[in-house]
């Protein structure tokens, strides 16, 4: 790991890798719990309703309180938390593999909601401090790692808890105790890059008009539904679609999910560099609306296309989130914890409303029907033509003054 001033000038490569391996672990453990669903869905007889519910009491949990993590860390930074976020992770999923109903498995899945808001704001500030400037990079590379994580985590489930039960759930704490070992190493960095002197931001208010900024969220917010409601579809509900519209069996559907998965993860490590060169807005733009002709047509086509399209999906889609969270804390500069904390608390919150709203329908509609209606989210992306272009703001010249103790080399 690099020694504690080498964030200060530099992009920390070793630190990133840190913070994405351990990303890289907190969400192959949340994913092998969401991969895991038809095992609870058939063991103990749970509604698509219930199944929704699960993922909403996981996400909802992380939606709620990584905003307040994030704002509270702002303003007193605890290196060492990121140890405590995993240790609530392990908890949950110790509880996970022994939890013999309905209740017990909410109980699980907000324990390792709560990991995950302590996880992500603070880990995103550490990409942000690791980055000598490089942002965009940094983020893709901290993202990436968490994507790879959802992408590996239906294997796990495939290859481990469907043949073995859900008490095999159990062994993956050594997974997360691995994970506490690793955040303990990135703690110790952070305590001593926190008190290298200079390395702290200095205060400068951000140029752009409060209207402006308030405006720009809304929209990004917007953004953020149509994505992250498509994305739910997708997650939660591939492999049930996949079983009863194509009629292949629950292994090959969870293969199906990973290829979708892994395609996202390749979009995220693309889209933050991609952003440092041609803008956030442009990238944006063409991550969410672009995907909308391929979502219309994936409820059309056979089992093959379907594979095909997913992937395009995945990766065109992913590469917005990082761009997004990075365009964010540009917006609002001084706040990395905040922003990153209510645009990961977002990710989880829609992402869990979403997976409640389509469980409910499909219980009414059928699943098929609701694929159809999800392809059209995409087409909200048209509202990326309000989002201003922060380089003509004088954004750029907010971001300089703010780093330049931090990142002298920065854009």
């Amino acid at each position: 790991m690099n020694t504690p001033h080498a964030g200060t000038d530099h992009t920390a490569f070793r630190v990133l890798g840190a913070i994405s391996f351990s990303h890289f672990l907190n969400d192959t453990l949340q994913s092998v719990m969401l991969a895991s669903y038809p095992l609870f869905k058939y063991g103990l007889h749970l509604s698509f309703t219930q199944i929704g519910l699960i993922t909403l009491a996981f996400q909802c949990t992380a939606s709620l309180l990584q905003p307040l993590v994030g704002a509270y860390t702002d303003r007193h930074p605890r290196p060492f938390s990121l140890v405590a976020g995993m240790g609530l992770t392990l908890a949950g999923l110790l509880l996970l593999s022994q939890a013999s109903s309905f209740p017990l498995l909410l109980l699980a899945a907000a324990l390792v909601g709560s990991g995950s808001s302590v996880f992500h704001p603070e880990a995103s500030r550490v990409a942000r401090m690791a980055s000598g400037g490089r942002h965009g990079l940094a983020q893709s590379i901290f993202q990436v790692g968490g994507n790879a994580g959802t992408a590996f985590g239906p294997l796990l489930a495939a290859w481990f808890v469907l043949p073995h039960g859900q008490g095999s759930l159990a062994g993956f704490a050594l997974v997360a105790l691995l994970g506490m070992i690793v955040l303990g190493g990135v703690g110790v960095w952070y305590r001593h890059r926190h008190r290298t002197p200079g390395a702290t931001q200095a205060g400068v208010q951000a140029v752009l008009p409060r209207a402006l900024v308030l405006r720009t969220l809304a929209v990004l917010l917007a953004l953020m539904f149509s994505k992250f409601f498509y994305l739910a579809s997708i997650s939660s509900y591939l492999i049930f679609y996949l079983m009863q519209h194509h009629g292949v069996d629950t292994r090959t559907a969870q293969y199906h999910l990973f290829i979708f998965l892994s395609a996202v993860a390749a979009g995220t490590l693309l889209g933050g560099p991609i952003g440092d060169r041609i803008g956030r807005r442009q990238v944006i733009w063409l991550s969410i609306l672009g995907v909308a002709p391929f979502t219309l047509a994936l409820p059309h086509v056979g089992l093959t296309a379907s594979a095909a399209l997913t992937l395009i999906i995945g990766f065109v889609l992913a590469s917005a989130f990082p761009a997004m969270v990075v365009y964010a804390q540009e917006l609002v500069p001084g706040r990395v914890g905040t922003i990153s904390g209510l645009f990961f608390g977002l990710a989880f919150g829609l992402g869990g409303v979403g997976a409640a709203v389509l469980g409910s329908l499909a219980d009414h509609w059928g699943m098929e029907r609701v694929y159809v209606l999800c392809s059209y989210l995409p087409l909200i992306g048209l509202l990326t033509v309000f989002l201003p272009d922060l380089r003509s703001h004088g954004g750029t010249v907010v971001r300089a003054r703010r780093e330049s103790v931090t990142a002298p080399h920065a854009r």
